[in-house]
């Protein structure tokens, strides 16, 4: 399959200590918890020997190390490992939205290019870190941060240099067998390939990749037969070889109603470099309209050659004119290559916000949210804490001007508790 939907999510922060220094000689020892350590993330990275997303489908759900807790005498917690998931180049990454939208993060076009897909939590601070000029021996400290979790789409648009197209049953299998080591499915019915092929086809000191895109037929651009499924793989190849059937009734009314269905798919694609091939020379009704063909597709500005993709006659002359005209256009003068495309939504200043439902005052502020997320809040020490942290972040002033009062319920993200 070339698009698959995948669930990751990265690991939890350690958990900070409380911890007090107990040596036999020290009898005033200070605080010495800590840190937990930092949850693994997750990324997808670019793997050429990585050709499909199939194995996706019997994986569907990847988790990232946990980070470590901390431990007396400032022992910091192991972080916990990074997660890295290999994908086929040409991998397209959408972040799934809970509204269902998808947002673009990466695509993953060049070998070893990767891509944040879930950032690990921090670990939660021990005693040792709560320590100030009044608070000299803390028995607080903090829970880990809980890891991000995402729900991603993987859409797979491989990367060939040439696209071998045609409508069904014209002879791409068996043009693809002959110009390659490539062993694709062959039979006498249509939609043969239920799937992209790839081959690499060696002409003179060069090689290069032929990949056949099955499944064109009209309204493929809605859709209609294997359409999208396999539209996409066309997009990133630089010319385009377009088969025609020599026992078809008009092959350049073929020709033009694919060309149609390309270019409203997505109009970069019937702008391509393009070769035209007349497949089935072999048969005798064929060979003898080819003066007649040559007449009726002499108005195309395209290359025009006659092949029989069976016995291979005209093959080698198509495929030496398909890595010159790659030659031509990798020699085309082009602008500055784009830095890698990488996706991540910058977090925006936080606001901070109060609403009120029936009796319960709800605050928005995701700092605090997550601060509360990870005390202790049955320590009143840590409560006190806390307090103190939504008196600097603004939260207090914001609840005061909600009208709230102090012993009014309060919603701090999943925790509720009395304003003190």
């Amino acid at each position: 399959m070339d698009t698959v939907e995948v669930r990751v999510r990265a690991g939890d922060g350690g958990d900070g200590v409380v911890s007090f220094r107990q040596e036999k000689f020290v009898p005033w020892g200070g605080p010495d918890g800590g840190d937990g350590g930092n949850g693994g993330s997750v990324f997808l990275e670019a793997d050429a020997r990585v050709n499909t997303l199939r194995w996706f489908w019997r994986r569907r759900h990847f988790q990232a190390q946990r980070g470590g807790n901390g431990a007396g005498g400032r022992m910091h917690g192991k972080n916990g490992d990074d997660l890295v998931v290999s994908v086929p180049l040409g991998t397209v990454v959408f972040n799934k939205e809970s509204a269902g939208e998808k947002l673009l993060l990466a695509d993953l076009a060049e070998e070893g290019q990767r891509v944040l897909v879930a950032q690990g939590g921090r670990g939660g601070w021990g005693n040792t870190r709560f320590v100030s000029s009044t608070r000299q021996a803390p028995r607080i400290a903090q829970r880990g941060e809980k890891g991000e979790e995402a729900t991603l789409i993987l859409d797979l648009k491989l990367i060939a240099d040439i696209g071998l197209i045609g409508y069904p049953n014209v002879g791409k299998s068996t043009l693809l067998a002959s110009a390659s080591a490539a062993r694709p499915k062959i039979a006498e019915y249509p939609f043969t390939t239920i799937e992209p092929v790839l081959g690499v086809v060696d002409v003179a000191n060069r090689s290069f990749v032929l990949a056949e895109i099955p499944g064109l037929v009209e309204g493929a651009h809605r859709g209609v037969g294997l359409g999208h499924d396999f539209l996409r793989h066309a997009e990133r190849t630089k010319v385009l070889i377009h088969l025609l059937d020599g026992t078809s009734r008009s092959p350049l009314s073929d020709m033009q109603k694919l060309n149609q269905e390309l270019s409203l798919y997505n109009s970069i694609l019937a702008a391509k470099a393009q070769l035209l091939a007349v497949n089935k020379i072999d048969l005798p009704e064929v060979k003898a309209r080819i003066p007649a063909l040559e007449r009726e597709l002499a108005s195309l500005k395209e290359p025009l050659f006659f092949i029989s993709a069976a016995t291979g006659d005209g093959v080698p002359q198509l495929m030496a004119k398909a890595a010159e005209m790659l030659d031509f256009i990798a020699a085309q003068p082009r602008a500055e290559a784009a830095p890698v495309a990488v996706f991540r939504p910058q977090p925006k200043k936080e606001r901070i916000s109060v609403s009120k439902e029936g009796e319960v005052f709800v605050v928005s502020a995701p700092k605090i949210e997550s601060l509360a997320l990870r005390m202790d809040l049955k320590n009143p020490e840590a409560r006190s804490y806390l307090w103190r942290q939504c008196q600097k972040a603004g939260v207090s002033a914001a609840l005061k001007k909600a009208g709230a009062n102090p012993g009014d319920r309060i919603r701090l993200g999943e925790i509720e508790l009395e304003w003190d």
